[in-house]
């Protein structure tokens, strides 16, 4: 099966390009708000601009599990949870050391939203690592023929 053909990823593809649009223009925004017109604003607004540029990263989440649902092919989708799974855990693994290491005050303290780019780099490392593990098997399977 084609990646392209695949409804479900054509679908992903359209909401990953609607949210990281808004992600730019909400952090465009929130960034101006805060550096460029002086920080004026603050309470619960200062809150509101601050979470803003985080929601459709939040979003970004959203839509990878509905990639994963609404992918038909049980292989395909078995392979986005594999992928999805090494890329939690290698940003979990990641930021526990770290925050170990600040605790200890070996290192300084790592701002959270470094997850987030972990797991990205994560979800690109499980692909390297699933894509390993197929060839493998059609290597394996070759050589039992």
């Amino acid at each position: 099966m084609s990646r392209t053909a695949d409804p479900a990823r054509k679908r992903y593809t359209k909401r990953l390009a609607v949210l990281m649009t808004l992600y730019l223009v909400f952090l465009f925004l929130a960034v101006r708000t805060y550096n460029v017109d002086g920080g004026g604003v603050d309470g619960a607004l200062a809150w509101a601009i601050a979470i803003l540029p985080a929601l459709p990263v939040i979003g970004v989440f959203w839509a990878i599990l509905a990639m994963i649902v609404e992918t038909t092919d049980e292989y395909q989708r078995l392979k986005l949870v594999k992928q999805t799974l090494i890329a939690a855990g290698f940003a979990l693994s990641v930021m526990t050391v770290l925050g170990f290491l600040a605790n200890f005050g070996l290192i300084a303290p790592v701002d959270g939203f470094w997850s987030l780019i972990l797991f990205f780099f994560g979800v690109g490392i499980g692909s390297c690592v699933t894509a390993f593990a197929e060839r493998r098997a059609d290597r394996a399977a070759g050589d039992a023929v």
